[in-house]
């Protein structure tokens, strides 16, 4: 296998040369609004959260000062939770819940009861670009900050490369520090995995405006999780260039992962109830069952002050996922806990690209400040699919057997499946008056979408081509300095359907599909602590056949209301937190089975809370977590259900220095109780185990 190091180095430093004649002075004179690089921006009391966001096409935006319910988790509260992914990251999130599985090859997510990141198109951004950031899971090494937006934002976006409308994950890329960094990492996890993880950061020239970070690591061993073998490699290398008009920043990216035995998710056969979970180490995944995924991207992002009020930028990027595995979904035929599954030698591979340019531009008119930005964009994708099928085997979750290796062949060819488009052009302006205390935004994205589907020949058997116009309309105001009042009419966008063979209508193209979110909520800062509760109402369409004719008359509503909390409550103690109730159901279906039921995987509540405590031995903080998801259903019909679940993960931390170089050690065990639960269901009715009990052990050494 290639190198992960090798391979995104050298891409960076190929795709980079251009940067290195550039002679400009460094100089901030760009609208506050922008900017490319966002690594240094202010967190708030206790450096867990951000003070700032990206705000898609419209920048980097003051948290308080937005009509949006943004959260932005800081490298400081990534490297303290001792993070690996993004899931573990917004494992703290009141309103996010993963319904990916622990020793799993895929993250996905709940955000405001909808489904993120169940497709094979990845659906997390990287510094405000879908398309580049890897399909299945996101590691937290080249993470400066990971934020979400709570709800639809197809005009902030534009539309989700899967149709995804509950919010918006982005990823902010670490970038070159203003000081010199070089940090080294060793980590460990039980059973027995180890790594290393090296965080270099350099400026360069007469006024420092070339900027080198490196994130390279390493992880192998034995997981908690019976039978199974893990390794991965990340390299990423983000340049940064900051002259008096010119900004640039380039981050290549190489992400690797292996597993022996992966953890899969349960289906349950028609009318058997979920059985109690098992231990969270159990797996029935065969010892000779494996996975391998890589992949790579790369982003490159400029902007040119054309003067002080009119900047122009352009972004482009892409990334390239390869799949290879064998394993299936295993069915749970009765409440005993036996299982079928069937083994599939799968291949896949996910092409994607991106690009968008416009500007900005500000000016005043009667008092009031207008900043206007004009985007278009384009993206595309193609999937490449494949697969071969084995023999169908027997195993329980409680006992799980071991069976003979099947020797399943690979595909002879990989055909090109679908191909994707998503082109638009946005128009957003955002006025600021009364002395910045008012804010109005309003905008609207025109949006085109088109996919086509190919048989195994290459000849297209289905197209997809239709418009639709997404506006938003969002208001912020402060009355005072430390609070905030919002509100906002957003939408989200996905891909209508077609009519199947089956309907009367055959044959007919739908509309994309338009999700409408409103929201009220008030933001304070009172002190070291920040507070946001906010209320929301979002309604879904769908299609569905209904006698013998397919429409759009189908329709989910989430409604409910979120409290989040954070920041210092008191010397030496800091909070991270909140609950979301919501209120789901399905308002509109084809069947008096599911009519007013709640949709699958959608807890009526969830909270979390974390603490810090700096007990007053210099340099040592005790940590602590608990989380709370309430029952979930598995089907429409609500006749399969997981019961709620409460977790509990303690830790430490102690900073220190270590022959004059600043050292931390942390620990942390998580799911300290060994409780034994099914974490979550994904919008398909797929539930999964949580965790076991982990220890996880890491030391960082500043040189």
């Amino acid at each position: 296998m290639y190198s992960t190091f090798d391979r995104a180095a050298a891409l960076a430093l190929l795709a980079a040369a251009p940067l290195a004649h550039a002679q400009a002075q460094h100089e901030d004179t760009s609208l506050p609004q922008v900017t490319v690089s966002a690594a240094r921006d202010d967190s708030v009391a206790g450096g867990q959260m951000a003070r700032k966001a990206r705000l898609g096409m419209l920048g980097n935006q003051e948290v308080l000062a937005t009509p949006f319910n943004i959260t932005g988790y800081t490298a400081q509260a990534i490297a303290d939770q001792q993070a690996v992914s993004v899931a573990d990251v917004l494992a703290r999130d009141p309103a996010v819940r993963a319904t990916g599985q622990s020793g799993g090859i895929l993250d996905a997510f709940f955000i405001r009861g909808f489904a993120i990141g169940e497709g094979n198109a990845g659906e997390i951004a990287l510094d405000g670009q879908y398309g580049v950031a890897p399909n299945y899971r996101v590691f937290a090494d080249y993470a400066e900050r990971v934020e979400v937006i709570k709800g639809p934002a197809a005009l902030l976006y534009g539309m989700s490369p899967n149709g995804g409308v509950g919010g918006v994950i982005n990823i902010v890329p670490k970038r070159a520090l203003d000081a010199d960094l070089t940090r080294l990492t060793l980590d460990y996890t039980g059973d027995a995995q180890f790594g290393g993880h090296a965080d270099i950061s350099r400026r360069f020239g007469a006024s420092r405006q070339f900027g080198v970070r490196l994130n390279g690591s390493r992880q192998q061993g034995d997981t908690p999780i019976d039978k199974q073998q893990r390794q991965a490699g990340v390299g990423a290398l983000a340049l940064d260039y900051q002259g008096e008009q010119l900004r640039a920043t380039l981050d290549a990216l190489a992400q690797s992962e292996r597993f022996d035995a992966p953890s899969r998710p349960f289906l349950a056969a028609a009318g058997v109830a979920v059985p109690p979970a098992p231990d969270g180490a159990s797996n029935v995944t065969q010892a000779w069952e494996w996975a391998r995924i890589a992949d790579r991207a790369l982003l490159l992002r400029v902007e040119y002050a054309v003067s002080e009020r009119l900047t122009l930028f352009a972004n482009g990027g892409g990334g390239r996922t390869h799949v290879a595995r064998l394993f299936g979904t295993p069915t749970v035929l009765n409440a005993a806990g036996d299982t079928r599954v069937t083994p599939d030698n799968f291949r896949l591979d996910a092409d994607r690209a991106t690009v968008d340019g416009g500007l900005r531009a500000a000016f005043d008119v009667a008092g009031a400040r207008h900043t206007v930005t004009l985007q278009a964009s384009r993206y595309r994708d193609q999937l490449d699919r494949a697969t071969v099928s084995g023999a169908a085997m027997l195993s329980n979750l409680y006992a799980p057997a071991t069976l003979a290796a099947q020797d399943v062949a690979a595909p002879a060819a990989v055909p090109k499946v679908s191909a994707t488009h998503l082109s638009g052009a946005a128009l957003a302006d955002t006025i600021t008056a009364l002395e910045a205390r008012l804010l109005l935004t309003f905008g609207v994205r025109r949006q085109q979408v088109r996919s086509d589907n190919f048989n195994s020949a290459g000849a297209i058997t289905a197209r997809y081509d239709q418009r639709a116009n997404t506006p938003m309309a969002g208001v912020s105001y402060q009355p005072w300095r430390h609070l905030a009042l919002y509100a906002n009419h957003i939408e989200g966008l996905s891909k209508g359907d077609t009519a199947p063979p089956t309907a009367a209508n055959a044959g007919e193209i739908f509309a994309p599909y338009k999700t409408r979110q409103h929201e009220l909520g008030v933001k304070l800062e009172r002190g070291t602590l920040t507070a946001t509760l906010s209320v929301f109402r979002i309604k879904k369409p769908s299609g569905q056949l209904t006698g013998t004719r397919y429409a759009v008359d189908g329709e989910q509503r989430n409604q409910g209301v979120e409290l989040a909390l954070f920041g210092q409550a008191a010397p030496g103690v800091r909070l991270t937190g909140g609950a979301t109730w919501i209120d789901a159901q399905l308002t509109r279906t084809n069947s008096a089975a599911t009519l007013g039921k709640t949709p699958v995987g959608v807890p009526s509540s969830q909270a979390n809370l974390g603490t810090e405590w700096d007990i007053g031995l210099p340099g040592l903080t005790l940590t602590g977590s608990v989380a709370y998801t309430g029952r979930q259903y598995v089907n429409q019909a609500n006749n399969q259900q997981l019961p709620d679940w409460t977790r509990l993960d303690l830790g430490a931390r102690y900073r220190t220095r270590v022959a004059g170089k600043a050292t931390t050690l942390r620990a942390s065990v998580m799911n300290a109780a060994d409780r034994h639960y099914w974490s979550g269901v994904a919008s398909y009715g797929a539930f999964v185990q949580g965790a076991p009990r982990t220890l996880m052990l890491s030391a960082a050494i500043d040189l």
